[in-house]
């Protein structure tokens, strides 16, 4: 079970990072690959103890917050919980917030 669910994270990370890196970076204005490590730590990180929330589900600044919150409570070293907020907030569309 713990492999199907990898495999699916896996691909999800894949056509997530795929279709929206060019976007993204330009958005963020920052290292394309930032945005590439931060998904794949979004994926392997956050789904390890619950499921994972889409990154629209967020305003920047709400996923700024609760990510240095998982970052103490997860120990998530610093570069890694940085590289997890620039995907997520290059990732969400502020156009369709709450």
């Amino acid at each position: 079970m713990k492999i199907i669910q990898y495999v699916m994270v896996a691909a999800l990370v894949t056509t997530v990072s795929a279709g929206m890196v060019a976007e993204a970076a330009d958005k963020a204005k920052k290292d394309p690959m930032q945005i590439v490590r931060g998904a794949k730590s979004w994926a392997q990180t956050c789904s390890r103890c619950h499921n994972m929330r889409s990154p629209k589900e967020l305003t920047d600044e709400e996923w700024e917050v609760s990510a240095t919150h998982m970052r103490v409570r997860a120990n998530i070293p610093g570069n890694v919980v940085r590289d997890i907020i620039v995907f997520l907030q290059a990732s969400n569309n502020e156009k369709v917030k709450k």
